[in-house]
């Protein structure tokens, strides 16, 4: 593979234009049809077979490598250490803003990794199950808050997180329900202990907060094997928020029991007025303040174009 572009010293990846990382499919196979992809599509997300094949089968295959790697590492302390270390999951966090297409990305790297020998118990969790009800939300008067990083349960996300990692038998996640736009009471997403657990979600790469007594606590982060990070320019992904809504509009929302029923009957120029309302007040200021500063933490960074294809992929030098 040709040189993508200069080593700089003032960052610690590598981009690599789209045509050079398509290269490396030539060394994996694809496991995935065109309508395994479409059933894991995202609404308003445009990835297809190509999209898979050049950008998706290259990630998984490098994913398996890390995963083969770790198993080595953690063959050989244990003989350093004269003593048998329990296997545990490999741990995928995957970030990025509403609407750039991440739970898409978690969903393929999931059914693709899933395929690999190595790799056959691949579980998938996105923290939106760590949000407070919405009650909670509400006594806490950060309702219009919801998404940003002290609309979570950050304790019990960095617990469950820590529990998976430790090689627990069974681990319990709440669940969410984006039709009542709200915790789904006495249900739970059971882990137990799988080979791959990815955990997708808007702040899974924040730092660490400092404690009350100054010292630094942990990240979620802090448990992770390897992190990618789904990016595009933010007045694209305001537009694909927008698009998204409209869309929304005609299906989920119409829906009587959808927590949005309301905007089902809405102009599709109240409907867009609408969404850029809702962006420009809660998305688009959370992506500014908190999102998008956590892109530098990830080790693979996708940077998609205007069109939703991936235009190049940022790694992180080893």
């Amino acid at each position: 593979m040709r040189s993508a572009t200069a080593r700089s010293a003032t960052t610690p990846f590598d981009e690599i234009p789209r045509e050079d990382w398509a290269r490396l499919s030539r060394q994996t196979p694809l496991p995935l049809s065109e309508e395994d992809v479409a059933k894991l599509r995202g609404l308003g997300d445009l990835s297809d077979l190509r999209e898979v094949d050049e950008i998706y089968r290259p990630i998984s295959r490098l994913l398996g490598i890390q995963v083969a790697a770790a198993q080595s590492l953690r063959h050989a302390r244990g003989e350093f250490l004269d003593e048998s270390l329990r296997r545990t999951p490999y741990v995928i966090g995957v970030a990025g803003s509403v609407a750039a297409g991440k739970s898409t990305t978690a969903r393929l790297l999931r059914e693709l990794m899933a395929r690999w020998p190595e790799t056959p118990r691949v579980q998938l969790v996105t923290t939106d199950g760590f949000l407070y009800p919405n009650d909670e939300l509400e006594r806490r008067g950060i309702m219009h808050r919801k998404g940003f990083p002290e609309s979570y349960d950050r304790r019990a996300l960095l617990r469950f997180v820590a529990d998976v990692k430790s090689g627990l038998d069974r681990v319990e996640a709440p669940v969410y329900s984006h039709l009542v736009y709200d915790i789904v009471e006495h249900e739970t997403v059971v882990v137990e202990r799988p080979d791959v657990l990815i955990l997708e979600g808007l702040n899974v790469l924040q730092p660490a907060r400092p404690r009350r007594d100054g010292r630094i606590g942990l990240a979620v982060s802090d448990y992770f094997d390897f992190s990618v990070y789904v990016d595009a320019r933010t007045e694209d992904v305001r537009r694909w928020y927008v698009d998204r809504f409209l869309r929304l509009k005609e299906t989920a929302f119409a829906d009587p029991q959808s927590y949005f029923r309301r905007y089902a009957e809405l102009s599709d120029d109240d409907a867009r007025a609408t969404a850029h309302r809702i962006w420009d007040t809660i998305n688009g200021p959370n992506l500014v303040e908190n999102v998008l500063p956590t892109r530098g933490r990830a080790d693979l960074v996708l940077r998609k174009g205007g069109d939703h294809q991936v235009h190049s992929v940022l790694l992180r030098r080893v």
